[in-house]
């Protein structure tokens, strides 16, 4: 079993910034890809941003150019720095983690842009 812990949520005004962390723990013999997903009430999960072990990323059209995923590898662990904050960008982030046949989901963390 695979356990991802996300931190960094909170609240902040429009046009602030906030990094989120996850960190990935457990039976872990290497991890394929992590991302970071988003989800409001009553709407369906959305990608965020993902990054392979190889430093492929990719982004929603919603937060390139505001948005920066990165990895530390070793450590099994995924950042989103998220720049230019939005109300929009309001949601329960989760991180995940693509093992070789499996995915695992964070219990997520809230970002609030509000003013």
């Amino acid at each position: 079993q695979v356990q991802l812990v996300e931190s960094g949520g909170g609240l902040v005004q429009p046009g602030g910034s906030l990094r989120l962390s996850c960190a990935a723990s457990g039976n872990i013999n290497s991890i394929n890809a992590m991302g970071w997903y988003r989800q409001v009430p009553g709407k369906q999960r959305e990608l965020v941003a993902t990054a392979t072990s190889s430093g492929n990323t990719n982004y929603a059209d919603s937060v390139k150019g505001r948005f920066t995923i990165s990895r530390a590898n070793a450590n099994y662990t995924v950042y989103l720095q998220m720049n230019s904050l939005k109300p929009e960008d309001t949601a329960v982030y989760y991180c995940s983690a693509q093992l070789i046949s499996q995915n695992y989901w964070g219990r997520g963390t809230q970002v609030t842009v509000s003013s």
